[in-house]
């Protein structure tokens, strides 16, 4: 609970300070501010609570605002439905229902359930990741491993999203817009970890990031919080070149805790016909590496 509380504090202050005094609708004000964005008692204002009570809340006091007081917050700092989400998690209130399930805390190891293999099974002409708890990558197809990497090849606890982003090899070699990408990856687990802050495994994972990763430090302390819904990546990939791939998420109504990003190309397009071949020359592969597998296991053995 410290812990929520102090991270409830560092996002309030960020948050209010990424608002612009005037497109929030205050007046002009003569006074020279220091630093930029909006002062604690003019967030206070902006969402019809004390000055006293809205510096309560960025201290990390104790508090249990109502619903109605968490909305105005939202927007009174103007945030959106990521930030939104993870005010209302960090104070503990529920968020205004929406069609979306909500998400489980279960820390237990997450599996793949055999009936989400077999539709992933659907998708093996393209790329598609699958993704848990934590950024955890649970499965991809064979496209999303030629086009990205071979988490299968990983230890288990390294099969992660988010470390790979940081800590693998290729990443920034492969991501022409890898700072974009890292960042996204950065806000995305954060959004994570608000829902746990006690979730030893997640915490160990910042950790390790925050050691070892300088750009993951610095961003971490943005307090950035961001929902990965759809978007493109920009390639240099080593087979087939530059291409630019768009992505959807399909997150499941009967297990929320499970994600699909779904990698698809326009239509006509260079990225198209990139992914395309490298469709082919992963198909080509398979074939081969069977081929190689029967030829060994039917060869007559030598005494």
């Amino acid at each position: 609970m410290a812990e929520n509380n102090r991270e409830l504090g560092n996002f309030l202050r960020k948050a209010r300070g990424q608002v612009d005094p005037e497109q929030a609708g205050l007046p002009p004000d003569s006074r020279t501010r220091r630093v930029p964005g909006l002062r604690r008692e003019e967030v206070a204002r902006l969402a019809g609570v004390s000055s006293d009570y809205y510096a309560r809340l960025e201290q990390g006091r104790p508090i249990a605002p109502s619903p109605g007081v968490v909305d105005a917050l939202c927007r009174a700092l103007n945030l959106d439905e990521a930030g939104r989400t993870y005010l209302h998690t960090l104070l503990g209130v529920t968020a205004t229902p929406s069609r979306h399930p909500s998400r489980s805390r279960s820390r237990d190891v997450q599996r793949l359930r055999p009936g989400l293999r077999q539709l992933l099974d659907t998708f093996d002409g393209e790329p598609v990741l699958v993704l848990g708890r934590r950024s955890d990558v649970l499965a991809a197809t064979r496209m999303a491993t030629a086009l990205f990497t071979d988490f299968d090849q990983l230890p288990v606890r390294h099969r992660n999203y988010a470390r790979w982003m940081f800590l693998g090899d290729e990443p920034r070699s492969l991501f022409l817009d890898w700072e974009q990408q890292a960042r996204a990856a950065v806000e995305s687990l954060r959004l994570e970890a608000g829902r746990d802050a006690e979730d030893r495994a997640i915490n160990d994972l910042i950790a390790e990031l925050r050691e070892k990763s300088p750009e993951f430090d610095r961003w971490w302390e943005e307090h950035r919080v961001h929902q990965r819904t759809h978007g493109s990546k920009r390639l240099r990939h080593a087979l087939v070149g530059e291409l630019t791939v768009q992505y959807e998420t399909l997150t499941l109504p009967g297990d929320p805790d499970t994600t699909l990003f779904v990698y698809t190309a326009e239509p006509g397009s260079a990225s198209r016909e990139a992914l395309d071949l490298l469709a082919m020359w992963t198909l080509t592969s398979t074939r081969t590496a069977r081929t190689e597998t029967a030829r060994t296991e039917t060869a007559p053995e030598h005494d």
